[in-house]
């Protein structure tokens, strides 16, 4: 029980993670367009930029994301391999995995981080300095 507990809190994790960096860079897109200064905050541009860096470069590598593989040997050792599990198990691992040959996910995680690295010439970041004017 407590195995599967932790597979959950996994899946949940997970898809915050994707929650983040999908939705991070829409609300950048909108938030340049209506210019809320929170989306230029230079801590959480750097930690969305790092996020999808890190989903293109395990595609690139051909490589699963540790939170999945974590998440199958627990559904495992549990002896839970289908996902027949809880209502929000089912139902977030619905919408977070699908199907699709392996060029499918390397182009679309490329082609996202690229519209995210656009993203930091388009709305530009700011940084706090310890200058008169706070920012450069």
């Amino acid at each position: 029980m407590i195995t599967l507990f932790a597979a959950d809190a996994i899946l949940v994790a997970h898809s915050l993670f994707v929650a983040f960096v999908v939705f991070g860079l829409i609300l950048i897109l909108i938030g340049g367009a209506m210019k809320w200064s929170w989306v230029r905050n230079f801590r959480f541009r750097i930690l969305h930029l790092v996020a999808i860096g890190i989903v293109v470069l395990q595609s690139w590598l051909g490589m699963i994301c540790p939170l999945t593989t974590w998440e199958m040997d627990l559904r495992t050792q549990a002896g839970d391999t289908v996902y027949t599990g809880s209502f929000v198990s089912f139902w977030i691992r619905e919408l977070l995995f699908y199907e699709a040959p392996a060029w499918v996910f390397v182009a679309c995680y490329s082609v996202f981080g690229a519209l995210v690295v656009a993203s930091w010439f388009w709305i530009l970041p700011k940084r706090k300095n310890n200058s008169p004017s706070g920012n450069y």
